[in-house]
């Protein structure tokens, strides 16, 4: 005897017409794939940053390698 609440009025899935419960069970497909979705996408958005730090790290990192080899370019001179 389970029970959803749609725009605040509460139905038991037991008097449900048959279409209604196939609508029901499309509509928890739905839910389930929209939630696998935003996990993904929640994913996706830590390896993004993971990278954006990355390439700073890198490019940081080259800078410090180009201003050594100046510095070692001015005592050269």
């Amino acid at each position: 005897m389970a029970k959803i609440k749609l725009d605040d009025v509460e139905y038991d899935t037991e008097d449900m017409s048959d279409n209604a419960k196939a609508q029901l069970a499309s509509l928890q497909f739905n839910e389930a794939h929209i939630n696998r979705l935003k996990n993904e996408l929640a994913i996706a958005d830590t390896a993004k940053i993971a990278y954006v730090n990355a390439l700073k790290r890198e490019l940081e990192s080259g800078d410090k390698v180009k201003a050594d080899n100046n510095k070692d370019k001015t005592k050269k001179k």
